[in-house]
């Protein structure tokens, strides 16, 4: 995906039980962040990427975590681990599993975690890390406040693109 690009649609199960849908006929900002169960660097922006869920709900955002991952080559990342992982540690925003890996395709997800931020228009204005360091919780996931700040003001954000850190999606045999 390029900034500008429109978010493209998926319906996706959650581990709530109930299916998903994003993209076309949203009216406020959305996150979708691809992430997992077994990655270190997601694990270790986990908690701030939580809190940013937290704080921002208030303001209409919406935040979709999406799991990607093959399962036969990473069984921590199962539909069953996800479900048993969000009994443990529930989060305030759904967690989807993309079995079918189209969304992910669709989106250019690289890696987990890969954070993508669409205005109220559905159009991308930052796509990356959450902030500069998965290792220094101080930084609070900034470059994501950053960029929701400046799409609830009205304005597109200062930094607009980072390079996504974490481990790579773990696709399907083709």
């Amino acid at each position: 995906m390029k900034l500008g690009d429109s978010a493209p649609m998926f319906m996706l199960p959650g581990v709530d039980g109930h299916d998903h849908v994003y993209g076309g006929d949203d009216e406020h900002p959305t996150v979708v962040i691809f992430t997992c169960n077994h990655c270190p660097y997601a694990l270790a922006w986990e908690d701030r990427l939580v809190q940013v869920g937290r704080d921002y709900v208030h303001h209409g955002v919406r935040f979709l975590a999406i799991n990607p991952n093959d399962a036969s080559i990473k069984p921590a990342d199962s539909f069953d681990e996800m479900k048993r992982r969000a009994a443990e540690k529930p989060w305030p925003f759904p967690y989807l599993r993309d079995e079918s890996q189209e969304a992910a395709a669709a989106y250019g997800a690289k890696t987990t975690p890969d954070v993508f931020v669409f205005d109220a228009d559905d159009r991308l204005v930052y796509r990356g890390a959450p902030d500069a360091d998965y290792d220094d919780e101080s930084l609070n996931a900034q470059w994501l406040r950053d960029a929701l700040d400046a799409v609830l003001a009205g304005n597109e954000p200062a930094l607009q693109e980072t390079d996504p850190v974490g481990c790579s999606v773990k696709w399907k045999p083709e």
